[in-house]
């Protein structure tokens, strides 16, 4: 009965949330599973295949996810532990291979109607019609249960659900108008007959994809109760700024609440690479809106200390790019994961077979070329040892907070304002700014100026278990174009952060059509023209008190603009700019700009040069910048060693400091493969070495002394293949799957 009991608490969870009640986000089930992910092993570097051990992807990492559920799982589960693997299961949620379900082999009913469906009866497939995105219904959350339970059987010590996703433009299929008639008691309205039908369409669909997960994770804690087992969950999923540019609605911020132990941050050139309006220049912002997808994501673990991985991914699903594209984006998205701080997981890449494998992608080697038909290449060798050596430094970032810093940076503790209900607003008949100008209005101009803001959770600021949320922050940016605050709760939360002393920000030009959607501001005794008159009221100012005004020991500033708008105009930036700095003066913040980023963790440091120029913010540090030091650039397949990098727009940089290092006793700096059982003396060092087969191996070694000899497997290397200079030994060999023994005498 405690079971049940808790099933039904969690589903009407779902309910209370979407309705937009007061719901407490992150408790219900945080009380219940922490303990659960306390104990799960700590899987620093992951990846995902759908493929079996081959010594062309033999990942730097302890854990694969094998993809996917059918007859083939256990086999592809033993083949990656028999070779040293700790091994978890991913599958999909919206879409995957589940014809068996569609066709009625699960329950003897067919499902075909749950497919998501457009108005004019398109369906929408992933690849295929007997891979559809799915509209869930109840049986399809125990067909994924059951699904998950034989992972389990065949020996998964985790399970991973991807990307729970309910396209915006969606809303037609037959089961969605059932779940339609039972959720709100009333018959089905088409999404697109008004803002309204439209924002109850999308309150619909985050509801059913909480409830099909949360059937699943209260199947695996049974399952993991029954069988004395810890089996921590995991969602992997886009950052909620992608999927609200996408105009895909999915649970995002609150699936902790009902039974996730953390997240994989879905970021990736593919997302990050989706353009944006600045100054009214649309384009790719590859590293800038990296680098705020990643930040939206760790904000929400930060809630409530559970487990984010990011992903990054050394290609993308367009086949269609060169590999000088591929790697330059992928530079930037890494870049932008490693300048946030406070995350040291990361799943390595999806799919090593496209990679590395026997199918491995085919793409130009010269993104200029003029032949309409370019020659395609299989991946540069370079490319593979920097990956290779990338993968290794990865799973090093766990550093201590006394030796992780800024070095150089514009103003912190600044944040975006954000909420799920971004999603809510981006299809017919209304939708708000295709280019997401709300959000990006706001943060690429602070961003731009190198002030490293965050996109903050609205969500995750109310409720006892996330008490204290805002107080990080100094200034908060918040607009009601686009987004709706979810709970009452969260302007008691803000008025309270300002009250103690915070400045807040409001641009809205209160014209948004969804304002008058029907939700808590205008029902149920509210009155409230827009959600903003309720928050103004909280703070106990007039509705049209534009300007700066006190509020306690804070400050409320708004401006009747909207973000989106500003986007399209060359000066918008600077107006955003200039109410920054009357916010910032009000509270005695200083301000400053940059264009260089560049952070420290430990011996590690990160750096990007911005593009554009810092502008008028005080203090401005301007090209060119310089990080100094013993430098080794691990974006670079023979790992070069130099004591000055320059940080220039554009620059991507991953280096390693030698001089962090201050015992002469030899040590692994670098390498392109897995290092392990070293072992070092004043004059010897030993270790083995293990990589994809037929790569390079390149390991830069920290050494006071030349070597005298080394051997691969017992072989003598050539001298040729062995150079010292300064502090540090370089080595080259061929890497292999199995582990080889190397030993290097003084």
């Amino acid at each position: 009965m405690k079971v049940k009991s808790m099933k039904l608490q969690r589903l009407a969870l779902c309910s209370l949330f979407v309705f937009g009640l007061s719901l407490t986000p992150h408790v219900a089930w945080a009380q219940t599973s922490q303990p659960h992910a306390a104990q799960a092993p700590d899987y620093r570097l992951l990846f995902q295949t759908s493929r079996p051990w081959t010594p062309r992807t033999n990942i730097n990492a302890d854990t694969v996810m094998v993809y996917g559920i059918d007859d083939t799982t256990a086999a592809r589960i033993r083949s990656w532990r028999d070779h040293g693997y700790h091994v978890t299961v991913m599958t999909g949620v919206a879409w995957g291979r589940y014809a068996p379900y569609l066709r009625g082999d699960f329950d003897g009913k067919e499902h075909w109607n749950e497919t998501q469906q457009e108005k004019n009866g398109t369906l929408i497939l992933h690849t295929g019609r007997e891979v559809p995105y799915i509209a869930p219904t109840l049986s399809y959350g125990r067909y994924l249960a059951k699904g998950v339970e034989a992972a389990l059987d065949a020996g998964a010590e985790a399970i991973y659900l991807e990307e729970p996703e309910f396209w915006a433009r969606a809303g037609w299929s037959d089961s969605f108008k059932l779940e339609w008639q039972a959720f709100y008691h009333e018959p089905w309205q088409a999404p697109d007959s008004s803002p309204d039908a439209q924002y109850r369409a999308s309150k619909l669909k985050y509801y059913l994809y909480r409830r099909a997960l949360a059937q699943v994770f209260d199947s695996v804690k049974e399952y993991g109760a029954l069988h004395r087992r810890v089996i921590p969950c995991y969602v992997a999923t886009h950052s909620l700024i992608n999927y609200a540019q996408w105009q895909i609605v999915s649970p995002e911020s609150s699936l902790l609440a009902v039974g996730a132990d953390g997240y994989i941050a879905q970021v990736w050139t593919g997302t990050s690479r989706a353009v944006n309006v600045y100054k009214g220049v649309r384009k790719e912002r590859t590293f800038e809106t990296a680098f705020l997808e990643y930040g939206a994501l760790q904000n929400i673990a930060r809630s409530s200390g559970k487990r984010i991985w990011y992903l990054n991914d050394p290609i993308e699903d367009n086949p269609n790019h060169s590999w000088v594209d591929y790697r330059s984006n992928w530079e930037s998205t890494l870049t932008a994961s490693l300048l946030q701080p406070g995350v040291y997981r990361y799943e390595l890449l999806p799919w090593p077979e496209r990679i590395f494998g026997p199918k491995s992608l085919h793409a130009s080697a010269d993104p200029t070329a003029s032949n309409p038909n370019p020659e395609k290449t299989l991946i540069p060798k370079g490319y593979e040892t920097e990956l290779q050596t990338v993968f290794h430094a990865l799973g090093q970032m766990q550093q201590p907070s006394s030796a992780t810093h800024w070095e150089l940076a514009g103003t912190q503790h600044i944040g975006i304002l954000v909420s799920d209900t971004l999603m809510f607003q981006r299809a017919a008949p209304q939708p708000s700014d295709a280019d997401l100008g709300q959000f990006y209005g706001l943060a690429l101009p602070l961003l731009m100026r190198g002030m490293p803001v965050e996109p903050v959770q609205i969500e995750s600021a109310y409720g006892k278990s996330t008490q204290g949320f805002l107080n990080p922050y100094k200034v908060l940016l918040l607009t009601y174009d686009g987004q709706k605050p979810p709970s009452p709760q969260f302007h008691t939360a803000l008025a309270a952060w300002v009250r103690a002393g915070g400045a807040l920000i409001v641009l809205d030009d209160d014209k948004d059509p969804y304002n008058h959607a029907k939700d808590w501001w205008n029902s149920g005794g509210n009155a409230f023209d827009t959600p903003r008159d309720h928050l103004f009221q909280t703070l106990g100012l007039k509705p049209d008190a534009t300007g700066l005004h006190a509020v306690g020991k804070g400050f409320v500033l708004y401006e009747p603009q909207s973000p989106a708008v500003l986007t399209h105009s060359a000066s918008g930036a600077e107006v955003v700019l200039d109410l920054l700095h009357n916010a910032a003066k009000a509270i005695h913040l200083p301000l400053k700009g940059t264009n260089t980023l560049i952070l420290r963790r430990g011996p590690y440091v990160i750096a990007a040069g911005l593009d554009e120029e810092p502008g008028n913010t005080p203090q401005s540090a301007v090209h060119p910048v310089s990080v100094t030091g013993d430098l080794i650039n691990l974006f670079d397949p023979d790992l070069k060693e130099s004591s000055q990098v320059a940080v220039e727009p554009g620059t991507r940089a991953l280096l390693l400091d030698v001089n962090f290092f201050k015992s002469s006793m030899p040590r692994i700096l670098a390498a392109s493969a897995k290092i392990t059982d070293e072992h070092a003396t004043s004059h010897s060092l030993a270790f083995q070495a293990e990589g994809i087969d037929q790569t390079q191996a390149v390991v830069r070694i920290l050494a006071a002394k030349a070597a005298r000899q080394v051997t691969v497997g017992g072989k003598p290397l050539d001298s040729g293949q062995y150079q010292h200079s300064g502090r540090t030994l370089l080595l080259h060999f061929q890497n292999t799957a199995a582990p080889q023994q190397i030993e290097v005498l003084f």
